[in-house]
């Protein structure tokens, strides 16, 4: 008998459990933030001026993910409905140093950075004398080194409190229970939470952790923990020509600091103009320009940055991308729809894009065997398209379909009761 393969233990992600996550864009004044923010979302929600501060309150909008995909499946079933999937983005006050203690209204700005789920970092990277820097001189390199020291130090002093706090309340834990042994193991990873941004200068992402550990980070909901996407906002020149100063110094910074996270340069001042034109115009403006708009790029990037990926259920009523988090099994991925099809799940028909591309139709796509049942503990794969059976009631099944639609045939595109 041939040995068995060991099985592979699946690692916890860092960050909140959900699939409603958020990104928060980050960084000192005045560097673009809400101008990025509004030409992101198209919309004129955050306020853009040029004195530090000019955003107290953070503004959310969703933002569509842009894919080829869905755009040819709506080509294909021609639905009445067209739902793609977002990325809900939030334009957060800028930090200053010392916001760790309070100053500039730092506690309650780094509250909003905790709430979020992954950072836009936009970084200046352009001189512009109208523009004024907190700082008083453009040096990009010293502006990160500023937001990943505050966010290191509030996260200090809050493992600081939440450790102490910790052992207060477990002086007494003597026993080889399973409870003790189990506050003993917290209160050691918290320790060594502490060791790793206080004494080995690391942010919490770029450490190692098991998936014991994963649980604890997970409930600190740390500042270092969430991913981070660095976005240099450089003049449009700059952007056109693929040249800039700071970028290679910049680049080296992440490198020696948070190597493996993405870099990518723009220019909010090419956006903020392409965000006026239509469709048509701004292809025209693109081309004469030479460059492209790098929004679709950074909506990308942050979407993956927070483990997402999207699955699509199709009808002539609807084409929709759902939105779900890296490694989520089929039933919790049918429970994005409706809570039932999650509690009476029977099993998921299953087919990739590729096969539908490929073969044109899903009779095609069955014919040629590659619809498939999947059950519980099927893993879903970014592109696939689902239509879930559940054991609900065939009452049930028409009251909640009519509600969506009056054509009966759209019952079959998400549940066939038994």
């Amino acid at each position: 008998m041939p040995p068995k393969k060991a099985q592979e233990t699946k690692k916890a992600l860092l960050g909140r459990p959900g699939n409603n996550l958020k990104i928060g864009i980050v960084g000192v004044p005045n560097v673009g933030k809400s101008s990025f923010f509004n030409a992101l979302s198209n919309t004129s929600l955050g306020l853009a001026a040029n004195y530090p501060y000019a955003t107290i309150n953070p503004e959310e909008a969703r933002i569509p993910v842009p894919d080829e995909r869905f755009d040819w499946l709506c080509d294909t079933y021609k639905p009445a409905s067209r739902i793609p999937a977002h990325l809900t983005c939030i334009d957060i006050a800028g930090l200053t140093a010392g916001a760790s203690t309070g100053a500039g209204l730092g506690n309650a700005f780094l509250s909003h950075v905790r709430a979020v789920d992954g950072i836009f970092q936009v970084v200046r990277a352009f001189d512009d004398a109208e523009v004024i820097h907190v700082e008083g001189d453009v040096d990009p390199c010293r502006d990160m080194d500023i937001i990943q020291t505050e966010l290191r130090l509030k996260d200090i002093e809050w493992v600081e409190k939440h450790l102490d706090g910790m052992k207060k309340t477990t002086r007494a834990l003597g026993s080889n229970s399973l409870a003790d042994k189990a506050k003993k193991e917290e209160i050691a990873t918290i320790e060594k939470v502490l060791k790793v941004i206080s004494v080995d200068q690391k942010d919490v992402r770029k450490h190692e952790w098991t998936g014991k550990e994963i649980d604890v980070v997970n409930s600190l909901q740390l500042l270092t923990a969430k991913p981070v996407t660095y976005l240099v906002n450089l003049s449009e020149k700059d952007y056109i020509r693929k040249k800039n100063k700071w970028l290679p110094k910049i680049k080296a910074w992440i490198d020696a600091n948070n190597p493996g996270d993405p870099l990518i340069p723009f220019s909010v001042a090419l956006e903020e103009r392409l965000a006026t034109m239509s469709d048509e115009e701004k292809i025209e403006e693109q081309k004469k320009v030479g460059a492209q708009s790098a929004l679709p790029k950074i909506t990308h990037a942050g979407y993956a940055s927070l483990e997402l990926i999207r699955y699509f259920t199709c009808g002539p009523d609807e084409v929709r991308a759902w939105t779900i988090r890296k490694g989520t099994k089929a039933p919790q991925a049918a429970g994005v729809i409706h809570s039932d099809f999650e509690n009476k799940f029977v099993c998921g028909e299953i087919m990739s894009f590729a096969d539908l591309k490929e073969h044109g139709s899903e009779a095609a796509v069955k014919a040629a065997g590659k619809l498939r049942q999947q059950g519980k503990p099927y893993e879903m794969i970014d592109g696939d398209i689902a239509y879930w059976k559940s054991e609900l009631p065939a009452c049930y099944a028409w009251q909640f379909h009519l509600s969506l639609s009056p054509d009966p045939d759209l019952i079959r595109l998400f549940i066939e009761p038994r």
